[in-house]
């Protein structure tokens, strides 16, 4: 029997609350199961919220442990972007899994085991890693320009001692000082001071 494992993977929370790492999991299966295989539950590795430009990952050491333990045929991955946002991460985990004798097989990339095919993938791992540089740049100038503008939507967290006011419009939302809160904030900075 071969032993076949799937790998998913998303990197942020907003996708993994929209199941979008379920969809690669079912897409994976369906594969699987059109591929005439049987995919045991413990060969199912997945991150949620974890980055691609990351190689250390839970789900990923997993697999990998089970790859020098030789005990995995074939694994499936949704695309070369979901094993690795790096270009030289996916080409050493591909390289990782081609030693141990291991076939890989992307849904959206034909691979066949020539020097075109490779480099192809070579091609889709570093326009891969460009798409992630731009969306990081476009967030942060996003971010920034919204900063400049005052608008307190672009902080992950709120400080203590302040309350985020909601509004439908982002460029409206704003923070308040919660007295309550503030209050804390003010004895701390007081006792700190008295004690230099």
């Amino acid at each position: 029997m071969t032993t076949v494992a799937l790998y998913a993977r998303v990197s942020s929370k907003k996708q993994e609350k929209n199941n979008t790492i379920e969809s690669q999991i079912a897409e994976l299966k369906s594969r699987i199961a059109e591929d005439k295989h049987e995919l045991l539950d413990e060969y199912e590795f997945k991150d949620n919220g974890f980055s691609g430009w990351n190689l250390e990952r839970k789900g990923l050491d997993a697999l990998r442990d089970k790859v020098a333990e030789d005990e995995i045929d074939k694994i499936y991955i949704h695309s070369p972007d979901r094993l690795s946002r790096k270009s030289a991460h996916q080409m050493v985990l591909l390289d990782e899994f081609e030693k141990a004798g291991i076939e890989v097989i992307f849904l959206n990339h034909k691979t066949e085991n020539n020097p075109e095919s490779k480099l192809l993938l070579g091609i889709q791992g570093l326009v891969s890693e460009y798409e992630g540089t731009k969306i990081i740049e476009r967030s942060r100038r996003g971010k920034l320009h919204r900063a400049r503008k005052g608008c307190v939507s672009v902080i992950s967290k709120k400080p203590f001692g302040y309350d985020l006011v909601k509004h439908v419009d982002r460029e409206k939302t704003k923070v308040e000082i919660n007295e309550e809160k503030a209050k804390i904030v003010r004895d701390l900075f007081e006792w700190v001071g008295l004690e230099r």
